[in-house]
């Protein structure tokens, strides 16, 4: 716009001619400001410093449905029978058959073998030492507690889950480690309440107990495990009744402990 055009123009009408550019310009200042970090001035230092904007909180992940937690059951109970019937190679689409699940519901719960197979080891563990915690809790005999975990740990299948630690996936897992000192601790717990007692003979330790409970409840080669069930239970009380104090014989080597085990 050149100066002759503004000299003949009305203020209304120049005000009119210069509103778009004067909004533009607005606009563009307003832009502007919203594209840099808001500032703060500290009035002592007469420094800027940007201010942060506050993070989304974030959402909790949604709690299982109850039907997803009722087949993750039904998998773990179903695959540790027929771990127990046919050993850790049993395909996956026969525990989903036995589950009643769909073979993608398995998949979905356990990515691969390793997951599923650590799983029943970590959820029979975990029942074998809820059933010494409960035997403390329970009975005021100690050694009746000792005798209600053996037998407990027998009927969890222990004997025949606890070799797959070893063959089928890495035996250092933190979910597992975690299940066996559960287990150790309140075995031992047990042993000691015994102990203390004058109820256990001196010379056993915790390593002695679960290598016996293994060995016992484990059925002879060629033998059906659930026809050896009937006998499993003599044995037991058998080795149990070898334990109490005062001992009846002296036991060749030394008691074995947990960490023996370990080694061996």
């Amino acid at each position: 716009m050149c100066p002759s055009e503004t000299g003949s123009l009305s203020p209304d009408h120049l005000t009119a001619r210069l509103r778009p550019q004067l909004t533009q310009d607005r606009f563009s200042r307003k832009t502007a400001a919203h594209a840099r970090p808001l500032l703060t001035q500290d009035r002592t230092s007469h420094k800027e410093y940007a201010v942060q904007t506050a993070t989304p909180v974030q959402r909790k992940a949604p709690r299982p449905r109850a039907d997803a937690l009722r087949n993750r059951e039904r998998i773990v109970t179903a695959a540790r029978e027929m771990f127990v019937e046919h050993g850790p190679e049993v395909p996956l689409d026969e525990i989903a058959r036995r589950a009643g699940v769909g073979n993608a519901t398995v998949y979905r719960n356990f990515p691969d073998r390793d997951a599923l197979v650590r799983e029943v080891v970590c959820s029979v563990m975990d029942r074998t030492a809820a059933a010494a915690e409960s035997a403390l809790a329970e009975n005021g005999d100690a050694f009746e507690a000792l005798e209600r975990f053996v037998h407990a740990a027998a009927d969890e299948r222990i004997s025949a889950l606890c070799p797959m630690v070893s063959s089928t996936f890495d035996k250092h897992h933190p979910d597992l480690e975690a299940a066996r000192e559960r287990v150790e601790k309140q075995v031992a717990e047990v042993m000691d309440r015994a102990r203390a007692a004058g109820q256990l003979r001196s010379d056993v330790d915790v390593g002695d107990v679960m290598i016996a409970v293994a060995q016992l409840s484990r059925p002879p080669a060629g033998t059906d495990c659930f026809r050896a069930d009937r006998f499993v239970h003599r044995h037991l009380q058998l080795f149990l009744d070898g334990l109490r104090a005062p001992a009846r014989s002296v036991l060749p080597g030394t008691a074995v402990t947990l960490e023996d085990l370990r080694q061996s």
